[in-house]
């Protein structure tokens, strides 16, 4: 889960550091903020990875229930990309505005944002689909899907953007292929169960697993907790935006190193999910407690790496991100707040597996809610006059309050129960 982790962020690293060194930082920061949308439509249906993943483990020992559950998922999500697609293309203009897109960036943005919601059906399913695989330990999977979709990513970056000189657009079409390259391969993964359900008929199957119904019911928590923290995100770079182009850029190429960090980290937190929803499920308390244990050790210890390398390699990954002068200037100079954040982060990712694999979306929505609404923005509004810097403070004590907030509620949520 891990190397899979890893490969995912390579999507967005990849196309920061390929357009961070052409000449014009238009390019990079207009996918910036198209990114930062796309996330909003796209990572705020999360729960169909996470629900499906807490809900599947539980359902280790029950494969037709599991395979009813992937045929729901499913379903869902493709209802789900239809609304996003057709959203996404009506409210582009709108939703830009409320980045504050400097209008020498608009154009930019918009075609980039088009062009990537043609793949909102590949990545919805495959979020189901890598859920479905990783609940049932079957992680090797992911990591192929996460690899393919990457290496095809990589491939067309450098045909599209160096060969075609196609810009942020060639950005944009590189990822949406590679996103339904993903796909195919997902659908082979788990092409057994899609043969189960078309063999005992797609109305029976759609009787056993958990009903449409509870499902939705239980993942409400984990879309309003990803939708809250999208806007973080968002909130950051709609604020990076206001100081220049330049300063939106160098925020994107660090919130891109921040996410392999954080992706590598949550390799540890995918391990949890699969594994802690199988022992509460049995209410196996000793078990579930070795393994919070175990995973808290490691992915302690991968923090404390993953800051290390971030210090000691900073003119080189620099070097690799941009060329743009001022871009890499103000990178440089708010880097020591990128180096923190696997320390101020590591126990929420953790946290968060081990909420998902018990299925107790509530705390997590909450922590969530609090954090945003109590520490990141009075934050934001009392170091207004700190500029990036203080938009940088803001976020670190946010994600602090994530880790310290879930850390709270851990026993209560989790242990308590089992009892």
């Amino acid at each position: 889960m891990i190397l899979a982790n890893l490969s995912v962020p390579l999507l967005g690293l990849v196309d920061t550091a390929i357009l961070g060194h052409l000449s014009d930082s238009r390019y990079l920061s207009a996918v910036a903020i198209s990114t930062s949308l796309l996330a909003f439509l796209y990572w705020g249906f999360g729960f169909l990875r996470m629900g499906t993943t807490g809900a599947s483990a539980q359902l280790l020992n029950k494969p037709k229930d599991a395979n009813a559950l992937l045929l729901k998922a499913a379903a869902l999500s493709l209802v789900i990309a239809l609304l996003i697609w057709i959203a996404g293309l009506a409210l582009s203009n709108l939703g830009l505005q409320l980045m504050n897109t400097p209008d020498s960036l608009l154009d930019l943005a918009r075609s980039y944002l088009h062009i990537r919601l043609f793949s909102a059906p590949a990545v919805l399913c495959t979020y189901v689909i890598v859920g479905w695989l990783i609940g049932r330990q079957q992680t090797r999977w992911p990591l192929i899907i996460a690899v393919t979709t990457n290496g095809v990513n990589i491939g067309l970056d450098w045909l599209f953007i160096i060969g075609l000189d196609m810009s942020s657009d060639g950005a944009a079409l590189a990822s949406a292929i590679a996103e339904y390259c993903g796909l195919l391969i997902g659908l082979w993964a788990v092409r057994r169960a899609i043969i189960a359900n078309l063999h005992q008929g797609l109305h029976y199957s759609w009787q056993y697993g958990p009903a449409l119904k509870q499902l939705l019911n239980s993942n409400i928590h984990l879309f309003i907790r990803t939708a809250a923290l999208l806007f973080s995100f968002a909130f950051f770079t709609a604020q990076g935006a206001t100081f220049g182009e330049a300063t939106l850029a160098a925020n994107a190429i660090l919130l891109q190193l921040m996410l392999v960090s954080a992706y590598g980290m949550d390799g540890f937190a995918h391990a949890a999910e699969a594994l802690i929803g199988d022992a509460f499920a049995q209410d196996k308390r000793g078990e579930l407690t070795r393994i919070c244990l175990c995973c808290a050790r490691y992915c302690f210890a991968t923090a404390v790496v993953a800051s290390a390398l971030l210090w000691l390699g900073e003119g080189r990954i620099l070097d690799l991100m941009t060329d743009i002068d001022a871009v890499r200037l103000m990178a440089s100079a708010h880097y020591g707040w990128l180096i923190l954040l696997p320390l101020l982060c590591a126990p929420s990712y953790l946290l968060d597996g081990i909420f998902i694999g018990a299925l107790k979306t509530q705390a997590m929505q909450w922590s969530m809610l609090a954090s945003v609404m109590l520490i990141y923005l009075p934050v934001w509004l009392l170091s207004k006059e700190l500029g990036n810097h203080g938009l940088w403070l803001s976020f670190c004590a946010f994600n602090l309050a994530r880790s310290l907030s879930l850390s709270l509620v851990f026993k209560s949520s989790i242990l308590k129960p089992l009892s």
